[in-house]
């Protein structure tokens, strides 16, 4: 397929109630690893991408490097392949806009894009992240790209007390509908685990909600029935990959 073949094949696997999932890869190996397994589409974690080369999460990944391996990943496999792009690695629109043309040109056909204010806590105004999805929008189309901009809000990973999530749920929708009309195509509210609240945001949200597990999240069937269009594994893949990895050296190293 061709990149926006490949782009339009993405967007149609979101499906409300009927999720696309995304067990979520770092380099070349694991996307081929993955894509055997099964997967109709790849999707890299930031946090697994920046950990994989010895960087925190954050941005903290030079931005030459996470497009390299993109193309290392694009390279090795035939799936589309969404890109974990953080904030863009920019504030201002038009820069934010000519950093994801790059994930384009490395051949990505979607970025999750998240709301946080990276590196100094707490999430944009409403009105400022609605203006870099639009111009990212933009830009995708004067590429010819259907680029799957999947707005992540960061609302309720940022409160650790489960217990306060429903009152953050008004400002979620309003999230969902602004981002929307700026032009993202999916809405990705990780930190939420919560059935009910889950439900009512796929109810309320104009884009298929992407929900990522973790442990004591819902598993997938109850998602789906929730009406989630896109679940996702964030850096958990990676997390038990190297956990795996170092009982393995930590047993080696004892019988030495």
């Amino acid at each position: 397929m061709s990149q926006e073949e490949r782009a339009l094949a993405f967007g149609a696997l979101h499906r409300k109630g009927d999720p696309v999932v995304l067990y979520n890869i770092w380099d070349a190996g694991s996307a081929q690893c993955v894509a055997e397994a099964g997967a109709k589409a790849l999707a890299t974690g930031s946090w697994s991408v920046a950990a994989a080369h010895g960087y925190g999460d954050g941005q903290k990944l030079p931005l030459p490097l996470l497009l390299e391996t993109v193309r290392e990943i694009v390279a090795a496999t035939d799936l589309p392949l969404s890109v974990d792009f953080e904030g863009a690695y920019s504030e201002d629109p038009a820069q934010a806009a000519a950093n994801v043309a790059q994930v384009i040109d490395a051949g990505g056909i979607g970025i999750n894009f998240e709301d946080q204010m990276v590196g100094r806590g707490g999430v944009h105004p409403i009105d400022k992240q609605a203006a870099r999805i639009r111009a990212i929008r933009e830009m995708a189309e004067r590429q010819g790209i259907a680029l799957f901009i999947n707005a992540r809000t960061d609302l309720f990973l940022q409160e650790s007390d489960a217990a306060r999530h429903a009152a953050l749920m008004e400002d979620a929708i309003a999230r969902a509908e602004a981002y929307a009309d700026a032009g993202a195509s999916g809405f990705f509210a990780p930190g939420l685990a919560d059935r009910d609240l889950i439900a009512r945001l796929c109810a309320a949200s104009p884009l298929p909600v992407n929900v990522m597990m973790k442990p004591g999240a819902p598993d997938i069937a109850t998602l789906a029935a929730a009406g989630v269009g896109r679940v996702s594994y964030g850096p958990f893949p990676y997390r038990e990959m190297i956990a795996r990895l170092r009982g393995e050296a930590e047993k080696v190293y004892r019988a030495s």
